[in-house]
């Protein structure tokens, strides 16, 4: 998310934070080279200029003169600037008064929209509410399979008519519904065009005034830059606007109408999508965006990302058996699930202060192939061999091969860098830590 953009930044902020002492020209120069990477980023000039205007206030200053650590207290007043840029508080949903609420779900076609409803829905349904989505989108009939197969897949009902039913029937029929199954949200999938237009704008309109929703969420596909912002201009000014949905920051987005769009609009970001799956879907959190943007890393949503992946009675048990030495490959194998629940190794990576520069050398699909690999050794195997890997001689690892779609030196990898693991987990579990051991597990495999 926004490498780019963070490795440009952190080369400023390490030569800065190199010098013993600032002065006023160190100040302007690197100022001036936050500038440049930030226009180069896609960065709407008002915000550049804003920002930087109120971060040289307080660079210039006595907060940084009489600072220890002057390097420092610069990349600390960045931080607060551009986390007051982002709109410092989060913006969730706003609370249900009286159910079903409704989520009017607008934007471009190609911004994501029908994907973000299943993910909406699905966030909303983990956390207790009963969600119901409205295949509103008839001018675009894959849109309404495309909802049916994604919410089928994680057991979400959705309301549709035929195709050439008009959208504004389709939605209050869905309303009606929703009142006697008692869904507690309504999410509707809109129509979309290219490019905005009147006939667009003025159906927005009629859904809007007849079901008076409680929310209105432009999705906004944030690879698009400057565009998206106008785009968010547009329907702010002509329908209103509750909130923003930032798709696609998982991709080469360079970051410009992420920084943007609250400033220039008014409008908070209230989620982000940061992946292809239905479950990456995010809260939007400014300071958050703001430390992963700088490269200081987002370990609060790292953690909560593995408090939803992992199954705490399971973690306890795994923990028993790693003190008793029973670890064997199905505990190795469920806990590469887990961790893959939580996302692409490049997101967990960037995640963690100091480690966003490796992100760009990881490739989503890498962790996906390596797990696939692993699992399919695995499975390949008896009850017995998972459970007592040392039986594995030659022959078992050439039958493992075969069935696996692998080689014997991938059966043969697999299985060294377990037994290194095995060991190193039996020595934290006794107090002991062999540095030497972490060298050991050799190359992933590939």
């Amino acid at each position: 998310m926004l490498e780019v953009l963070t490795e440009k930044l952190s080369k400023i902020f390490h030569g800065l934070s190199n010098k013993g002492k600032l002065g006023e020209k160190d100040i302007d120069e690197a100022l001036r080279q936050i500038r440049l990477a930030l226009l180069e980023a896609d960065v709407n000039f008002k915000v550049v200029k804003e920002l930087l205007l109120k971060v040289r206030q307080r660079a210039v200053g006595a907060e940084v003169s009489q600072s220890l650590t002057p390097g420092q207290q610069i990349i600390k007043i960045v931080h607060e600037e551009l986390t007051a840029i982002l709109g410092w508080e989060p913006s969730g949903l706003a609370s249900v008064v009286s159910p079903p609420a409704v989520v009017l779900l607008v934007g471009l076609q190609g911004s994501g929209k029908t994907t973000t409803a299943v993910k909406l829905a699905l966030y909303l349904k983990q956390r207790g509410q009963h969600p119901l989505l409205v295949a509103a989108d008839t001018r675009r009939p894959a849109a309404i399979e495309q909802l049916r197969i994604l919410s089928k897949q994680h057991d979400i009902p959705v309301y549709s008519e035929d195709a050439k039913t008009a959208p504004l029937p389709i939605c209050t029929h869905a309303l009606k519904q929703a009142r006697e199954v008692a869904s507690t949200w309504v999410i509707v999938d809109t129509q979309g065009r290219l490019h905005i237009d009147e006939a667009m704008m003025v159906e927005l309109s009629e859904i809007k005034s007849g079901l008076q929703p409680l929310e209105v969420l432009l999705t906004v596909d944030a690879m698009t830059g400057q565009d998206a912002v106008k785009a968010a201009q547009e329907f702010h000014s002509r329908i209103g606007l509750t909130g923003l949905i930032l798709t696609k920051m998982d991709g080469d987005a360079r970051g410009g109408a992420a920084l943007s769009i609250k400033f220039v609009t008014g409008v908070p970001t209230k989620f982000i999508g940061v992946g292809e799956k239905v479950t990456a879907l995010e809260p939007f959190y400014p300071d958050r965006l703001a430390s992963r943007i700088l490269g200081m890393g987002d370990v609060l949503s790292l953690i909560e990302k593995s408090e939803k992946a992992f199954d705490q009675q399971q973690v306890r048990q795994l923990e028993k058996k790693v003190r008793s030495s029973g670890y064997d490959l199905d505990d190795l194998l469920s806990q590469l699930r887990q961790i893959h629940k939580m996302g692409s190794l490049s997101q967990l990576v960037e995640m963690l202060p100091g480690f966003s520069k490796l992100a760009s050398y990881l490739p989503d699909d890498e962790g996906d192939k390596r797990l696939r690999k692993v699992e399919a050794i695995i499975l390949s195997m008896t009850v017995k061999e998972r459970r007592t890997p040392a039986i594995i001689d030659g022959s078992r690892r050439k039958r493992i091969a075969r069935g696996s779609g692998t080689t014997p030196q991938d059966v043969n990898q697999l299985l060294n860098q377990f037994f290194q693991m095995q060991k190193l987990t039996k020595s934290m579990a006794q107090g002991k830590f062999n540095k030497d051991l972490i060298g050991k597990f050799g190359a992933p495999l590939r």
